[in-house]
């Protein structure tokens, strides 16, 4: 296959250019990804659609990847709680080489082909659930290990890549493949590729969190009131849906948890 990740990078002698032109050219590259995106969008919508039909039977959706995009995906599971109110265990993210690895590289680990189906089996992963793989080059054995051993226990596949034709995506019945091309920094997959699977990412798991209810109009009602500017948002999107003073509404909100039950409650 081309691994377009790979090529040299369209600029060259970049230690010879100003702070002004290194960002200028950065930038450049930047504003290409959200068209590599839009080219993949009806993959994304099948991936979604599956995805939001699982979860809606009971199942889970897992992220597996390693490096930059095991990252990646851990990021997305680990805001899912808290923007949309779901339990920490229903959308995973797990990163070749364990936890560790999400500080500090470790030697090797997406080269093993076998470890993240045991890391998935930790987790008591079933054909109910959704397994989605992340890499940006669509060749990390991690990656294509866990697919290929889900696809035998006739799980739901997907993947987010970078190149086209990569062992990644035939390995997922449901591939996305978002061809970013050369990076600023030669084969740097962290900038271009970074970027269109964490767009990716994003549309995927609030797209599927709307299809399961956890959005109202265009606000987060179930989302966790972590902090106190959560709780002064959350207090402000009460106000609005009830017509309640702001001590009120705090009130209504602290001792329900959330502004969909705060809201429920008032309406009776």
């Amino acid at each position: 296959m081309d691994r377009t990740t790979e090529r040299d990078s369209r600029f060259n002698d970049l230690e010879k250019m100003t702070v002004k032109e290194i960002l200028q050219h950065i930038n450049e590259e930047d504003r290409t990804v959200p068209l590599a995106v839009e080219k993949a969008l009806p993959q994304i919508e099948a991936l979604a659609k599956i995805t939001a039909e699982r979860m809606k039977a009971g199942g889970r959706l897992f992220y597996i990847g390693a490096g930059t995009s095991g990252r990646l995906g851990v990021v997305d599971a680990s805001e899912c709680p808290p923007t949309f109110g779901v339990p920490f265990d229903r959308v995973v993210g797990i990163i070749a080489g364990g936890d560790g690895a999400i500080r500090k590289a470790v030697e090797f680990a997406e080269d093993d082909d076998r470890q993240a189906w045991e890391d998935l089996l930790a987790y008591g992963i079933n054909e109910k659930d959704v397994l989605v793989g992340i890499a940006a080059s669509g060749t990390t054995p991690y990656v294509v290990g866990g697919l290929k051993m889900a696809n035998k226990h006739h799980m739901v596949t997907g993947c987010i890549v970078c190149n086209s034709g990569s062992p990644v995506a035939a390995a997922a019945k449901y591939p996305v493949e978002v061809v970013t091309g050369p990076e600023f920094l030669t084969g740097s997959t962290r900038m271009k590729a970074g970027t269109a699977q964490k767009l990716v990412l994003n549309m995927l798991s609030t797209c599927v969190m709307i299809q399961l209810g956890r959005v109202k109009g265009n606000k987060m009602v179930d989302m966790q009131l972590s902090n106190d500017k959560l709780i002064d948002r959350g207090t402000k999107m009460v106000m609005r849906e009830t017509g309640l003073d702001e001590h009120t509404a705090v009130g209504l909100l602290k001792e329900h948890g959330s502004v969909r039950k705060a809201v429920e409650a008032y309406k009776g």
